[in-house]
């Protein structure tokens, strides 16, 4: 079963300025080693993971204490999905959030980070992949995505964000240069128009691109890169899959966003590489 797990203390004030790191590990445990070398290097105040593929018993409690994490908030099932938000601050699990497509799968978790200006609501999602097949018809998994993200634009829709930043794997690149190719990936899963207009209608409920704020429209922003290219850097088939979005009432604490790319590099890496954000939440 799908839980949510908080360190309870006293929530203090936050130090002015915080880095969030936002990353579809596929696999928690297996990547644990990779997600230290991250911390190590970049040392962010929270981690936000998705695809974590790892039921809660068996969720890394001591080893993420040792990096730091001693707050901890996670939802996970084996070897599927899974997502965690991870802070060296105490956090409070948001309460009243949906079971979205009613599935309990594992595919969204939110939490209160107490700052001086008030709390921010993180939310981190890992939205359906969708299969290979561009039609509900044909395809279950795409027709799941698609109501998947029908059902989060009404609900955001009726409950508009407020000082709310939200992450993760987002399954979808929205924009003509979030893929390499927009005229060949138009009818691929990912950057279809029927995905593409729900992403940024559900955007629209209340939040603002964080990462095309950083980087213009008009360059290439990628996140993802497929196992199937051999030589990905080469090729650089990519697709900006990850996504940061802020309320607006946050945007001005908007201090810089890095994608780290060099870690698609690592021994064994993810599919996906780790988004850096850097914000003062006064």
């Amino acid at each position: 079963m799908c839980k949510r797990v908080l360190v309870k203390t006293r929530i203090p004030v936050d130090p002015v300025g915080m880095r969030l790191i936002t990353w579809n590990i596929n696999s928690l445990r297996l990547r644990l080693p990779l997600l230290k070398q991250i911390v190590e290097q970049e040392n962010p105040d929270i981690v936000c993971l998705q695809e974590t593929k790892v039921p809660d018993p068996l969720f890394p409690v001591q080893a993420l204490n040792e990096m730091g994490f001693v707050h901890q908030v996670y939802k996970g099932m084996k070897g599927y999905n899974g997502v965690a938000i991870l802070s060296r601050q105490p956090l409070e699990p948001a309460s009243g959030m949906p079971d979205w497509c009613t599935r309990s799968d594992c595919r969204h978790v939110a939490a209160s980070i107490a700052t001086s200006a008030g709390p921010i609501l993180l939310h981190d999602f890992y939205v359906p992949a969708g299969g290979d097949i561009p039609d509900p018809d044909e395809n279950e998994k795409f027709a799941h995505k698609l109501a998947f993200v029908d059902e989060a634009t009404g609900w955001f829709a009726r409950t508009p964000p407020a000082r709310s930043i939200l992450v993760g794997d987002l399954n979808i690149a929205p924009l003509e240069h979030d893929v390499w190719s927009h005229r060949q990936l138009l009818k691929i899963v990912s950057h279809t128009p029927a995905e593409t207009e729900r992403l940024k209608a559900w955007m629209a409920t209340g939040f603002q691109d964080a990462m095309r704020t950083i980087t213009p429209e008009s360059e290439k922003l990628y996140t993802w890169w497929s196992y199937r290219n051999r030589d990905w850097r080469k090729s650089n088939r990519g697709r900006r899959l990850d996504h940061v979005w802020m309320t607006p009432d946050l945007m001005h604490g908007l201090r810089d966003i890095r994608v780290l790319k060099d870690v698609r590099d690592w021994e064994s890496p993810s599919d996906h590489v780790p988004v850096v954000l850097d914000f003062d939440p006064a």
